[in-house]
């Protein structure tokens, strides 16, 4: 068997992806889903073994928590067609009572599974640690666990569809082959973006013919993300593995370099793969969310979360963060505080609870350490005083007359919320958050040009050259995304243009590939690195 690491290896760009676009295409579009559902597992299988049984057992739990949801539905509306009307406000209380319990149970089981998985040893070492501080001679096993790939996306997306279910958004999916493709639809597998069933499940179902229009859009897409990854992430990742691993061997500069570097390789490398996952979405005319709107042109952190990872900002906002803010104690907190803080403060501190629980749980999604935790809480904060810190911005503005609007202004706030993001992923790169606090240390304390100056910053694993290139990739994605910004599509622009002119940029971005991607004697492609989330 040969094994499948990422997405931009060969044996899914050059054999899986063409050899299901060729049975998709020759099939009738009754076996189209088959087709689908069969290469998905196979990328499964191919990344994780014999593990896709936690898929399988995810996917048919998932199903009957749905159909159990909707039968208890069902039976309850049968009893209420005939019962007595002082009897229905207790038949449907009893009956949203134990809807409640059903729904709480299959989350509690994908949950669990992945609490388990993924968290078990970062618990149990952390309550061996703390015994060992009180002296208590009490030293439990750390399991050692091989993950399921992308076992976080599939699990949200499983928990998304319960809940849907159970708030009546969706009907219960009495078809287990439909469910089973929606949850491992072979693009997304990996790296998400985090789909809701109302959203691409019947697309899935409905095998759409193959069109040339899509295949080539598609692979348009497939190739920018293709020149994101290998021409700028894996460029960059022995520079930043070499200064991340052997920090205490390099000075405040080279650290910030390399953090930097990290932030750009980890935007390319992400939004790279979403423009590979969507454009193969594309090419069987099917529509996934966008996951990425250009992040780095925003001017508070806040919005910089609404453009990064869509999929899961939207997922944390719908189902934890207006849960907990409409739930009972929480929803009585904006009044009493808008007594006394007044309207905007009272609604900005009774938030508290509900955006610290939502940076929480980012904070754990993206990995179980405590540098993970640290870097959760560090954008709770940083939004936190965004919030409070607007009011008084405005006045202030409003006083001294600036045009919070102008280019000037803008590009202050763009830089700003850029450094700032650049010094959460310090943290969330760092081995440790020990290691994370002794390089922010070495940043302010040890920062000097001398390596620029003898040239040795160039020999670390990426030099003049290397540079050069990627930045000028990144510019030619910067102007793109300017365009973009200005609400045209580059993507329109390019189909209305003569044969001549397509065929032409199409080997353009080709040769750009072949010709400056970091492959071959030297360079280590960096792993798919939100696989790992």
């Amino acid at each position: 068997m040969l094994p499948l690491s990422s997405y931009f290896s060969l044996l899914y760009l050059a054999i899986l992806l063409p050899g299901t676009v060729l049975a998709y295409t020759v099939l009738p579009q009754k076996y189209r889903r088959a087709v689908l559902l069969l290469s998905s597992y196979a990328v499964f299988w191919l990344v994780s073994g014999k593990l896709l049984c936690y898929l399988l057992f995810s996917t048919i739990s998932v199903h009957h928590i749905g159909l159990w949801l909707e039968n208890t539905q069902l039976e309850a509306n049968r009893l209420l067609e005939t019962a007595p009307k002082e009897t229905r406000k207790d038949i449907r209380a009893r009956t949203q009572q134990r809807r409640k319990k059903i729904v709480a149970f299959g989350i509690a089981v994908q949950f669990g599974i992945l609490l388990a998985l993924k968290y078990g040893a970062f618990f149990i070492s952390n309550f061996n640690e703390l015994a060992d501080l009180m002296k208590v001679t009490v030293k439990l096993p750390v399991p050692s666990v091989i993950l399921p790939i992308g076992i976080s996306f599939y699990t949200m997306q499983a928990a998304s569809y319960m809940l849907d279910v159970y708030r009546e958004n969706i009907p219960a999916d009495r078809n287990l082959m439909r469910l089973a493709l929606y949850m491992s639809f072979f693009p997304q597998l990996m790296e998400g973006p985090i789909c809701r069933y109302s959203e691409t499940a019947q697309q899935l179902w409905d095998a759409p013919p193959m069109r040339w229009k899509n295949l080539m859009l598609g692979l348009q897409r497939i190739l920018w993300g293709i020149m994101k990854k290998m021409v700028v992430a894996d460029r960059l990742n022995l520079l930043i593995t070499e200064a991340f691993d052997n920090y205490v061997h390099y000075d405040g500069f080279m650290i910030a370099a390399a953090v930097v570097c990290y932030t750009v390789q980890l935007y390319m490398d992400f939004s790279g793969t979403m423009d590979l996952v969507l454009g193969s979405g594309q090419i069987f005319g099917i529509k996934l969310p966008e996951n990425f709107q250009r992040p780095f042109f925003s001017r508070t952190i806040q919005e910089f979360w609404r453009r990064w990872h869509i999929t899961l900002g939207a997922w944390f906002r719908d189902y934890v963060f207006y849960p907990i803010s409409l739930s009972a104690p929480i929803k009585k907190l904006p009044l009493l505080l808008q007594k006394r803080l007044g309207r905007t403060y009272g609604f900005i501190f009774s938030s508290i609870p509900a955006l610290f629980c939502v940076w929480l749980c980012n904070g754990l999604w993206h990995g179980a350490g405590w540098n993970f935790i640290f870097f959760g809480m560090y954008h709770f904060a940083l939004i936190l005083v965004e919030n409070i810190m607007e009011p008084p911005a405005v006045w202030l503005a409003k006083r001294l007359h600036i045009n919070r609007d102008g280019i000037l202004y803008r590009c202050m706030q763009i830089v700003r919320t850029a450094v700032l993001f650049c010094i959460g992923e310090l943290f969330f790169r760092a081995s440790s958050l020990k290691a994370g606090f002794a390089m922010f240390k070495k940043i302010f304390t040890d920062f000097t040009l001398a390596r620029v100056k003898d040239n040795t910053f160039f020999s670390h694993g990426a030099d003049k050259h290397d540079f050069l290139i990627v930045v000028v990739t990144l510019a030619l994605i910067l102007a793109v995304g300017c365009i973009q910004e200005r609400g045209v599509s580059v993507r329109q622009w390019i189909e209305k243009r003569n044969l001549a002119v397509r065929l032409s940029l199409w080997y353009l971005l080709i040769l750009f590939i072949v010709i400056f991607g970091a492959y071959g004697t030297g360079y280590i492609p960096v792993d798919p690195i939100y696989a790992g989330f």
